[in-house]
Order: structure tokens, then sequence, then C-alpha cells
């Protein structure tokens, strides 16, 4: 079976890091035939042979850990898509409109029997958030665009003696546009602003949510493929800080789910579909999902390097 790992071009990326780029080099290493399709290489003619230009490449780890030592890119081939091969939509938000149309496309692909992973057409339908916050088990949030409801939002909070709220978007990544508001500071005025300004700065709608305080000691990361946990890394904010963001200085190491955070992630799987998802990347406070990511789940790297084992390797197994 031959993988086509769709990415951004290699100057956006972080190498020594790159969750796509790690489980390429692995896969080619395992003796899997392995290549890379940039985003100027990609496109959709409906009278033709879906043909692509794809690159070989060549790198090598650290030692001693899964970070990249070193990645370059070799000859470029042709290749003609089809059901023998398995797409991987490694494309990194935002889940912006560019991001939409590359779905809209690589679902056309899938109906001629490509395998894509994630399912393109379930990433269209499904924020990753959005999605870990149905349920009753989910933190209290609010999602729109009406002050009134967001106002009421405050005032709940208000009565369960609750100190902070947090605000953020409901399309960024890497904890961009979160801010941690102290609910003492604002009266019903000067929550309108905030609220005025931060919609015209999202464009849309913001998320609101319940101050889990918790995350301050840390936020689980746990990646499942095909329902199984592969491992999970406990993300550890900055001294005096709340986001576990690890590109924002937070720090991790390896952590076992607890019976119950592993039976909601399981749960989970469950019902968005195994075959339809099979890699996601949990986001965890306490016996809380706060994040589900199934368009581009990262940190491969890091939840490896704290388990000393290669997790590109049971992907690779589990496709």
């Amino acid at each position: 079976m031959m993988h086509i790992l769709f990415i951004n071009t290699l100057d956006k990326l972080d190498i020594l890091k790159d969750s796509s780029l790690m489980m390429a080099l692995t896969f080619k290493q395992a003796g899997a035939a392995t290549y890379l399709l940039f985003e100027k290489d990609f496109y959709y003619q409906n009278n033709a042979e879906k043909t692509f230009r794809v690159y070989d490449f060549e790198g090598s780890f650290k030692e001693g850990s899964y970070y990249l030592n070193d990645f370059s890119l070799l000859s470029e081939r042709t290749v003609t898509l089809d059901a023998s091969m398995t797409l991987h939509m490694r494309i990194d938000p935002p889940f912006d409109t560019r991001y939409l149309m590359y779905l809209w496309i690589l679902q056309t692909f899938k109906k001629t029997g490509v395998r894509i992973i994630n399912d393109p057409a379930f990433v269209t339908l499904n924020n990753e958030k959005l999605v870990a916050y149905e349920g009753p088990s989910a933190m209290p949030t609010y999602i729109g665009t009406s002050f009134d409801k967001f106002y009421q939002f405050i005032q709940d909070e208000l009565a369960k003696n609750h100190e902070y709220i947090i605000i953020k978007p409901l399309d960024l990544y890497q904890g961009l546009g979160v801010e941690k508001l102290k609910l003492a500071d604002f009266n019903k005025t000067k929550w309108q602003k905030k609220f005025a300004d931060k919609i015209f700065a999202l464009k849309g709608p913001l998320v609101a949510q319940e101050y889990i305080p918790s995350v301050e000691k840390g936020e689980v990361r746990a990646i499942f493929f095909h329902g199984k946990e592969l491992g999970s890394i406990l993300k550890i904010p900055p001294a005096g800080g709340f986001l576990a963001n690890i590109a924002s200085g937070a720090t991790y190491r390896e952590v076992q789910l607890t019976p119950e955070q592993r039976e909601l992630c399981e749960k989970f799987c469950a019902k968005v579909g195994l075959e339809e998802v099979p890699w996601i990347a949990f986001d965890i406070l306490g016996n809380i999902i706060s994040e589900a990511n199934i368009t581009c789940p990262g940190l491969l790297v890091e939840v490896s390097t704290a388990l000393g084992k290669n997790l590109a390797k049971d992907i690779l197994q589990g496709i």
C-alpha cells in the first residue's frame, strides 16, 4: 500500500518536531512506499486521471528521541490516486475557507475509492471543539454572537461563585486568541464592549467556558487510533500560566489515563466511527474532554518521546 501525505510546504513547518514528517519518515523506514504531496501540486480536474506530483525524501531522528535531526526532499515522481492508496490529510489548521475547499476536493477523491485519513466529510461537518462540547458531561460552554445569552452565561458563572471564565475562537489552534477573564473586573457595560470587540476580531462567534483551575497543573493529550490508546502525556503550563500548549512553553511528561478518562475517549471513538475517523488526539481536563483533535492530530513526536516508543509504527500497523 502506498501512503501519500498531503502536507504544508516545508518552510511552513517546524521540521524538527512535525508529526507528519515524523510519520512519513517512520513509514518509509518500515518499508512502506511513502511520498509527500504539497499544496502547490494539489488540484482537481474532472476530465482526466488524478495524477499528482509527489516527492521522495530522506531524514533521520535525533539519537534517543523521535525529534528529527534532519529532513530533505529527494526526487519527484507522478502517481495516480486509486483505491490501492491511503491519502493522509495533514494540512495544519486554521480551519478556514482554504482548508474547507481542500476537504471538498478530497471528498470527490474518496468517491473514487481512495482511502483518506481522517474522513473529509466528517471533518467538514464536525468542528473539533464543538464535538467535544456535546453531551451531559461536557464543560459549561457558550458559543455564539448573542450578547444577551452570553451575559446570562456570565450571570450563571457568578452564581456558582466562579472567579474566571475563558473566551476563545472556535476555529484557531495552539492557544491563539484564548483569554482568561476575571469576572469581578467587568460590569455589564464592560462585558458588552469586550464581547463586541472579540466578535469583531474573530469575525464570527466566540466561545465562552467555565474556567477549570486544574488546567494550571496540566492538561492531558491522549492519542487514540482505531479506538485504542497509543499513549498520553500531561502538558504542564509555564509557572503562573494556564495555556497547556507546548508551542507556547508548556513542558510534558508521560501520564496514565484513569479508567474514567479512557472510557470517555473510547466511547467518543465508537460514536464517531473507527473507520471514518481512526486518528483522534484528545485534550482532557479531569474527566472532561476539552477538545477532540480530528483535523490534523499532533504532538506525535512529543508523546512518542515521552513514552520512548515510536507511535507512528503503531499507526502504520493499525492502517
